[in-house]
């Protein structure tokens, strides 16, 4: 049976370490856990099985393996110390039998996003960035849908729009916009996108701040950065923000104080077959994030080789895997919204809501 090995690490540390380690969870405070990552080895979490295509009827299994490091860990350390653990950890995957290895969360975007990790071991390795982009990109529009936002009049945003996910994402956005809104740090790499999208797009604003997202209608986040970036008072009524980082952009105050908006967490895509993973990683059964159904798919596949690496992601790659993973039987899951599940109801209420403050605006 053909594996794969996919890599995860604590997002939220003492959520995450008490789900594998519940007294060390308990006991431990995040800046604890943070030190004591350093020292801590790859850890192997669980075996995942029971993922079968819809089409040829294969069967694969795989594992989850941790590396124990912490978002902030990675950006305190140096590169080499990261590399380092994340190819330990790789080698882990490699001594349990797998074939190709995922990289997720912060081990895909650390340094040159994979390409050093995958040139220091045997198996070959994919960010799954690809397929990520896919899910984001028809997760918005399917929001846009039931929150009856027509794309050709929309102003939709990106924000960490020149980083390698956030760049593809403008690509595929650009034709259907009304207006493209670029949010970004690096005004020059806005600049050059902007150039890139100008034959595609009807309308393309830069930013460097995020005042104006007040004027977007949809909204699709993902930057590396290590705390929330995105707040209630940033939003406009009846807009939706998917968001595609981890950890999240958008902040938790905005569920908390603005029913007028839709945040979906992008990128849940139902497994074909029976999958259990074996370990609460946040999800409903049989659901994963986009990112590891990629290294699933390659693997249903038979294709063990690098395939999303660096920080330039081919639409080439984007449509391929898009195709890939309808012909196995992945699919865009139903929204979720900080670990929760959002119903039809919910839904209906942010857009009556939505209609009652732009109601009272005029």
């Amino acid at each position: 049976m053909d594996r794969f090995a996919f890599i995860i690490h604590p997002i939220d540390p003492k959520r995450d370490v008490s789900r594998k380690y519940p007294l060390l969870g308990r006991i431990l405070t995040e800046r604890q856990i943070d030190f004591f990552s350093t020292f801590f080895p790859p850890v192997y979490i669980s075996e995942i099985t029971g993922i079968r295509s819809q089409t040829t009827g294969k069967e694969i299994a795989g594992w989850f393996v941790a590396c124990p490091y912490t978002p902030r860990r990675m950006l305190e350390l140096p590169e080499k110390t990261v590399y380092r653990k994340i190819i330990q950890t790789g080698r882990l995957a490699e001594k349990l039998g797998a074939q190709i290895l995922g990289l997720g969360a912060f081990t895909s975007v650390v340094g040159d996003a994979g390409i050093t990790i995958a040139q220091a071991l045997d198996i070959p390795v994919t960010t799954g960035d690809s397929y990520t982009v896919s899910i984001a990109v028809q997760a918005l529009r399917e929001a846009a849908r039931l929150m009856e936002i027509p794309m050709s009049t929309a102003t939709v945003a990106v924000v960490g729009a020149t980083g390698a996910i956030g760049r593809i994402c403008a690509e595929l956005l650009a034709a259907d916009a009304g207006r493209l809104l670029l949010i970004g740090r690096r005004e020059q790499a806005l600049l050059e996108l902007r150039e890139r999208l100008l034959g595609q797009a009807h309308e393309v604003s830069l930013s460097v701040s995020m005042d104006i997202l007040r004027e977007a209608d949809l909204i699709l986040t993902v930057t590396s950065a290590i705390h929330d970036v995105i707040r209630p008072e940033d939003l406009r009524p009846g807009s939706v923000v998917c968001d595609v980082a981890r950890p999240r952009d958008v902040s938790a105050m905005v569920a908390a104080k603005r029913d007028d908006i839709l945040v979906i967490d992008g990128g849940m895509v139902d497994v074909p077959g029976e999958v259990d993973f074996h370990f609460d990683f946040g999800f409903p059964p049989g659901k994963a994030y986009a990112c590891m159904a990629e290294t699933m798919i390659l693997t249903l596949e038979g294709r063990f080789e690098d395939y999303t690496l660096g920080k330039q992601i081919s639409r080439l790659k984007v449509d391929e895997i898009t195709q890939l993973a309808e012909k196995h039987g992945f699919r865009l899951s139903g929204f979720r919204s900080f670990e929760r599940e959002v119903t039809e109801e919910q839904i209906e209420n942010v857009r009556r809501r939505a209609r009652l403050a732009r109601q009272q605006r005029h």
